[in-house]
């Protein structure tokens, strides 16, 4: 069976709720490969809420339906602050990226008490600030960056990753609507260890399943290089997503 956009593979889901140190409750999913434990762990961080960014969002929702099982890494995905998903809202206000910072808190809290494995953060467009800004932790192992405006980040940001030495992964729409490729180089220039990888013909929201494909292979090449490229298709058991 070739793996389609609404194929879900087999996965241990269980709803979560991440509490902040400023006392609110967010909404959050775990899936965890079945029967088996986690070689890695992504931390997903989704695009801006007020343009219709959650948790739901399609490329992280498709790497919590097939990353576990693929690769055996474990996702968590959550709604920041005032957010609201098919799992539900998340307590609070939206914070323009600032009181967010103990939203990303609280995830990496989450994935170090629950034991979880070399915790990478994937941040997506307005995730990717929140990353820059906030992610920087000593759990962390690194972070990969899909479509990053850069426009809530700062060079002071970027420095502090640089002077880390996390690997620090961005990949780049050809046609994104804020920062392409040329220009991102440009920008994360600054941090030797980065990367940009531009992607052609792709766009900001990586709408099609062959981005979508793309881009999962490059999150597997970083956080579980032994799957690493994914398979298309799959023999066993599965579901269809509804939403």
């Amino acid at each position: 069976m070739d793996i389609r956009a609404s194929t879900v593979l087999p996965a241990e889901r269980r709803p979560v709720t991440l509490h902040t140190a400023d006392g609110l409750g967010l909404v959050g999913e775990l899936a965890l490969p079945a029967g088996t434990d986690p070689v890695a762990t992504l931390i997903c961080l989704h695009p801006l809420p007020t343009h219709q960014g959650m948790m739901d969002s399609h490329v992280l929702r498709k790497a919590s339906f097939r990353l576990p099982a693929l690769a055996g890494v474990a996702v968590l995905r959550f709604n920041t602050r005032g957010t609201t998903s098919r799992h539900g809202t998340s307590e609070g206000e939206f914070g323009e990226g600032e009181t967010e910072r103990h939203d990303v808190a609280a995830a990496i809290e989450f994935a170090e008490f629950e034991g979880l494995p070399r915790p990478w953060l994937l941040g997506w467009s307005f995730g990717t600030e929140l990353a820059l800004k906030w992610g920087c932790d000593p759990e962390v192992a690194g972070a990969i960056l899909l479509s990053p405006p850069l426009h809530r980040a700062t060079d002071a940001d970027l420095d502090v990753w640089a002077r880390s030495g996390k690997p620090l992964v961005a990949l780049v729409p050809e046609l994104d609507d804020y920062l392409r490729p040329a220009e991102a180089r440009e920008r994360f220039a600054r941090v030797p260890q980065a990367e940009v990888i531009g992607v052609d013909n792709a766009r900001h929201l990586w709408v099609g399943e062959p981005y979508v494909r793309i881009v999962l292979d490059e999150v597997v090449r970083r956080v579980a290089p032994g799957a690493h490229p994914l398979p298309t298709e799959w023999d066993g058991p599965y579901e269809k997503d509804v939403l």
